[in-house]
């Protein structure tokens, strides 16, 4: 096997093989920290890459396998880090020049579980300046690009991650999700991006403001990458104080299920909805996803076209996402602002005047909104919209202002940020790609606590639309 291939070489074969004495941890990290040095400067993927010491680990983890000790499910698979989670004794600078010296003095729990899988940590990965947007550039680092195409950008705000994994700088990244945060660049980019279910996978430190809706989520080229990726980082942790108990499931076991026999014999109810009844969606990008969720029918299986009553939830998000912005920014002095993004300031800025019953409106809001979707999924099992709006947009823009002839505000180019105020399990995998070649998303979503089905799911699409043995072309 050629070097390129190993680099795209999905992470459950790489730990097979592995764990088989087929292939050296230090083999496929060598590997991948070559192609990371010739390809990340045009990409902007990684802001620290951790060269030496991810060579000293993948030693010690092939000393381990020739010694017979027992191994993790992540033995010797390279994984990324997003540059907002903490990793012991190393720079977190959040993408911002605010923090640049910042060193976490401890790791957050996602990080110390893929530690005990194994995992070899090769570097940290960009993102827009404290996560806040769906695109990635910032000022301390610039910005990170879309491999399927250099002059768009590959989302936000696990953009840097998703670039890596599109452009096979190693298999796995550890990602965060406040509002689309991974599901976006996964659509972007031609990923599968997982939302857990709020609580799943634990998170700290606490996500300031946003500590309700942020999540921390796996990205992949693969179903089964992620569910790996899953079943490693979905550990109790009691720092975080939302952090669920744990479940006991082997999210990569689930994968292999049949979808047709998830309910008992029952079969899965599945809706298709083109835009939650308040997106406007960009005309190529909802026949790409709408022929997506119609191949469950092959497995017979049948898609209805329904959508939960949410109403416009954009107050939701301008209220609460925005009054988190403006409690963790408006206050900074003129000095802070001026090293910070301009675009995060005047958004933090525009929020700092709501009120208390403003802001309860939109809690009220929210709740309806936890309602509504439970009524829904009274009646489906799964529901699946396109996961954006339209495809990557160009380099040098926060987000765009206008899609199928309809004005969008920030984030309302989306469909993700719904599932983050209800908590419910939504993953992103490739739904297709545009005549020009950009990938689409179909985004799946299932009840709170499913995302063994939501996966189950995610893996039979799969199965019908493989897309692993695309990949972006080297320029």
């Amino acid at each position: 096997m050629d070097t390129t291939d190993l680099c795209f070489t999905s992470a459950v074969e790489l730990a097979e093989l592995i764990r088989g004495k087929a292939l050296s941890p230090v083999e496929i990290t060598r590997a991948v920290l070559e192609r990371l040095e010739r390809m990340n400067t045009r990409l902007g993927a990684y802001v620290m890459v951790h060269a030496e010491r991810a060579l000293g680990e993948a030693g010690a983890a092939e000393r381990a396998v020739m010694a017979g000790e027992p191994l993790g499910p992540l033995h010797g698979v390279p994984v990324s880090i997003k540059d907002n989670l903490w990793t012991a004794g190393d720079r977190t600078t959040f993408g911002s020049r605010l923090f640049a010296e910042f060193v976490a003095p401890e790791d957050a729990p996602s990080v110390a579980s893929l530690r005990a899988a194994g995992a070899i940590f090769v570097g940290r990965t960009n993102l827009p300046e404290f996560a806040w947007r769906g695109s990635t550039d910032n000022r301390l680092f610039g910005e990170s690009r879309n491999p399927w195409d250099l002059t768009r950008t590959p989302g936000g705000s696990t953009g840097g991650g998703a670039a890596a994994v599109a452009a096979g700088l190693g298999p796995l990244a550890l990602g965060s999700d406040g509002a689309g945060s991974i599901r976006i660049p996964a659509s972007f980019c031609g990923l599968v991006g997982l939302k857990p279910t709020f609580g799943r996978v634990p998170m700290y430190p606490a996500a300031g403001g946003n500590e309700l809706v942020a999540h921390v989520c796996p990205l992949a080229r693969t179903v089964r990458d992620v569910a790996l990726m899953m079943s490693a980082i979905a550990r109790h942790d009691r720092r975080d104080p939302f952090a669920l108990p744990d479940d006991g499931l082997d999210y990569l076991a689930a994968c292999n299920e049949s979808l047709a026999g998830a309910r008992g014999g029952a079969p899965v109810r599945i809706a298709w909805s083109a835009n939650l009844g308040f997106a406007p969606v960009d005309p190529e990008t909802r026949e790409i996803a709408e022929a997506a969720a119609r191949a469950f029918s092959e497995v017979g299986l049948t898609v209805e076209e329904a959508s939960p009553e949410l109403g416009d939830p954009s107050l939701v998000l301008k209220t609460l996402y925005g009054g988190a912005q403006a409690g963790a920014h408006a206050a900074r002095s003129p000095e802070q602002k001026a090293q910070m993004d301009p675009e995060l300031v005047a958004y933090a800025e525009a929020s700092a005047g709501l009120s208390v019953v403003e802001y309860l409106r939109a809690v009220a809001a929210r709740q309806a909104l936890v309602d509504a979707l439970r009524r829904f999924f009274e009646r489906y099992d799964l529901l699946l919209t396109p996961t954006l709006c339209l495809p990557a947009f160009p380099l040098g823009i926060v987000g765009p202002s206008e899609v199928a002839g309809r004005e969008v505000t920030h984030l309302g180019w989306t469909l993700c940020y719904p599932f983050n105020y209800s908590g419910q399990p939504a993953v992103s995998v490739p739904a297709g790609w545009t005549a020009s070649g950009l990938p689409v998303g179909l985004q799946i979503v299932g009840r709170r606590l499913e995302d063994a089905l939501v996966l189950r799911a995610a893996a039979a699409f799969e199965a019908l639309r493989p897309w692993a043995a695309r990949r972006p072309r080297e320029s």
